[in-house]
């Protein structure tokens, strides 16, 4: 998690004895370094500078390379929950590669020339590959029977399997390099991550500031929340509505600090975040939050300040905003920016989608990552693919460090980039019926 902060240095952090964390995906990992800072560009339709400028520097294309790219990924995601269902024994998987094109994987069997023919008609390009995902999905599970027969001195530092569609393979997370493998599993397919650790605590006894700031607060935005004897700083993730049309904010569920009082009278608080970490006043109570195979909360907001979540906007705190026009599907390779309240837009691409994740003593289920860095305050922050809601920020492997900047620069010299785990918003959606994403 990126919050909160519990006061173990992380010294500390680091003796303490790893746990065993499995990652179950049924798509793909692609790694892809940190790359140098470009020239800023001049801000282009419906998109701020300050996305621009962490485009730019970021993934180095242009703003409309960016949206176009997330367009074209929202193409293969519809393409391939229909390919899954018509081409089950061939279809292998479906991403945008390096530079932005549609690729759709197709092994030999039945139904291998009609997969084939579909996906040149919708545009993409076709690689032959070995192996359908299902006979992927075959490779996971007896990785997972082989990790069962393995001494706890390796099975704590596996952080499990997942599906590799961009190799035709399975890929094996791990916290240390070196261990066994079985025989069917790629070397260069084992790759050593950093696992997730916690984030920051806003200091007890922090200053109250009940001024009456009418200004509109947007995806992105710091607050602090309340409650249970602690105090946690958050972003805000996407502004929505309920079933009933109550004024809502989508955050992290982590980001509530007295989970089993939400919903209830004594629900924790959540409060305007003002310069210098100072509390300001009381916008609203976490009316449901779920912590554990998911991570998300829904903020329900105080008629009052009511109007000033009323916008569908992601910005940088204080900055110009995006404008969120619609909800998307996590798609590997497809290019995604995050907002925060601790270091605002970065961006990187999809990794890895519908995983399992273990974080700390919970099991992080359909989640996705991507290579960006993310630092304690981003914690239930949005995510969004070009102007489409994406993600909440969840959990991060470098939320230890105190600036992006240090792990940045270690990803680009050995290859271990940060990696961003996120709640996606579709998921939260489906499971509360009336819940929308605001749009305009």
């Amino acid at each position: 998690m990126l919050l909160p902060r519990m006061g173990q240095p992380r010294s500390a952090a680091r003796q303490t004895k790893i746990r065993k964390s499995v990652i179950a995906a049924s798509a793909a990992i692609m790694l892809f370094g940190p790359t140098a800072a470009v020239a800023n560009a001049e801000p282009a339709p419906a998109l701020p500078a300050d996305l621009i400028a962490a485009v730019t520097r970021d993934l180095k294309i242009s703003p409309e390379e960016y949206l176009r790219r997330a367009d074209l990924g929202q193409q293969v995601a519809a393409f391939a929950t229909s390919a899954q269902r018509q081409y089950p024994q061939v279809f292998g998987g479906a991403w945008l590669d390096d530079a932005g094109k549609a690729v759709v994987a197709v092994a030999q069997g039945p139904g291998a020339e009609e997969a084939r023919k579909a996906a040149e008609s919708a545009g993409f390009d076709v690689r032959n590959v070995a192996k359908s995902e299902a006979a992927l999905r075959g490779e996971k599970s007896a990785f997972e029977r082989w990790l069962e027969s393995q001494p706890e001195a390796v099975t704590a530092l596996v952080r499990g399997a997942v599906i590799d569609t961009v190799n035709n393979s399975i890929a094996v997370r791990v916290d240390q390099a070196g261990l066994p493998m079985p025989s069917f599993v790629d070397p260069a397919r084992v790759i050593v991550m950093a696992p997730p650790v916690a984030g920051e605590q806003l200091p007890q006894g922090t200053a109250i500031a009940e001024g009456d700031n009418r200004a509109a607060l947007a995806g992105g935005d710091g607050y602090a929340s309340v409650g249970g004897g602690s105090q946690l700083r958050c972003s805000f993730g996407f502004n929505g509505t309920d079933r009933s049309g109550n004024v809502v904010n989508i955050s992290a569920g982590h980001c509530n600090p007295d989970i089993a009082s939400a919903g209830g009278s004594n629900a924790a608080t959540v409060h305007e975040l003002l310069p210098q970490d100072r509390r300001g006043a009381q916008l609203g109570v976490f009316q449901k939050s779920v912590l554990g195979n998911q991570d998300y909360s829904i903020i329900r907001i105080n008629d009052s300040f009511a109007d000033r979540f009323s916008n569908n906007s992601v910005r940088v705190p204080g900055a110009g905003p995006i404008a969120v026009d619609g909800v998307a599907t996590p798609v590997v390779g497809a290019p995604v920016c995050k907002s925060g309240s601790r270091t605002g837009f970065s961006c990187g691409i999809v990794n890895a989608v519908d995983q399992t994740v273990q974080v700390g003593d919970r099991e992080l289920t359909q989640s996705f990552s991507a290579n960006i860095c993310a630092l304690p305050g981003d914690s239930g922050g949005p995510i969004v693919t070009g102007r489409l809601a994406l993600g909440i920020s969840s959990a991060s492997s470098v939320a230890d460090y105190p600036i992006c900047e240090i792990p940045n620069l270690i990803g680009a010299l050995t290859g271990n980039t940060p990696q961003l785990f996120a709640q996606p918003v579709s998921v939260v959606l489906s499971d509360n019926p009336g819940l929308r994403v605001r749009t305009n």
